[in-house]
């Protein structure tokens, strides 16, 4: 890729994601079990660039829980991939990240590898119904090498107008 096709592929990557946003979590209250209940609570998201759109980060405040989490997101030049970092202020580690890109129809499909309790899981994040004022992730485990999947934990980000 040239020089200026990076950035391009670059700048639309996460550009969408830049901003104030309030944020709706489901969470599964076991990761790995599908008849798990779900668990809902609302975030605050701020994301912003870094790399002229070739990094960014962003920070959700969940204060009803009292933790933070940080996401660090970066495009590899060589291998035109985004790699997404995850940590939250509950561990103070960084996760594996998974990594991945956006399809021709805007969605996104990030892979990687990771454990849960004590069990190796292939992780998945998907990104999508990405407009100027929406979007939506959605992170599943498989335990089975990516045959099937189960969604534990969707965020629906809405754009905060009154920032």
């Amino acid at each position: 890729m040239s020089d200026t096709q990076d950035s391009t592929v670059a700048a639309r990557g996460f550009g969408f994601l830049h901003g104030d946003w309030d944020v709706v979590n489901r969470r599964r209250t076991d990761f790995l079990d599908p008849e798990s209940d779900w668990d809902e609570f609302p975030a605050t998201s701020r994301c912003w660039g870094l790399f002229d759109g070739a990094a960014n980060i962003d920070e959700i405040d969940v204060p009803s829980r009292g933790w933070k989490g940080l996401t660090l997101r970066l495009f590899d030049v060589e291998t035109g991939e985004w790699s997404l970092n995850w940590s939250s202020s509950r561990s103070g580690k960084l996760f594996p990240p998974v990594s991945g890109r956006f399809g021709a129809d805007g969605r996104g499909e990030f892979h990687g590898e990771d454990t849960h309790d004590g069990k190796d899981v292939r992780v998945r994040f998907l990104w999508s119904g990405i407009s100027e004022t929406t979007a939506r992730w959605e992170q599943a485990f498989s335990l089975d090498e990516g045959s099937s999947w189960l969604t534990n934990w969707t965020m629906d980000f809405t754009r905060r107008s009154d920032v």
